[in-house]
């Protein structure tokens, strides 16, 4: 099964729950444990993450400072701010809206016990 596409937006709300979660992280550790959560079904690639990180960084909702990782290596860790925690309430609430509409749509003409077609 192909891995999932993410929607506009999407990544810079796992990055932002990622560090809301776990506190600071360098960028190699967001992006596994996003691969982690998701059950490998979201893959990221350094230039994807990254850019997710600068864009962030950008709009001041996360902050990043030089520090040592778990294998001893220099890496740039990485803190969602004040400005990014109220970014991450009102983008979480927008994501849930959207996914009880969607999911009120796709389950339109469905009887009671009736499953999805998966094709």
């Amino acid at each position: 099964m192909p891995k999932i596409d993410l929607l506009q937006g999407t990544l810079d709300l796992m990055v932002l729950q990622t560090l809301t979660a776990m506190g600071p992280q360098h960028g190699y550790g967001i992006a596994r444990r996003i691969e982690q959560v998701s059950g490998n079904e979201v893959l990221l690639n350094q230039g994807t993450i990254y850019a997710s990180l600068v864009r962030l960084e950008q709009r001041g909702w996360i902050s990043s400072s030089w520090g040592i990782s778990g294998n001893n290596r220099k890496a740039k860790f990485y803190a969602i701010t004040k400005a990014g925690r109220r970014q991450h309430a009102e983008d979480t609430r927008y994501w849930a809206r959207l996914t009880s509409v969607m999911s009120r749509v796709l389950s339109m003409g469905k009887t009671a016990g009736e499953e999805a077609d998966p094709a």
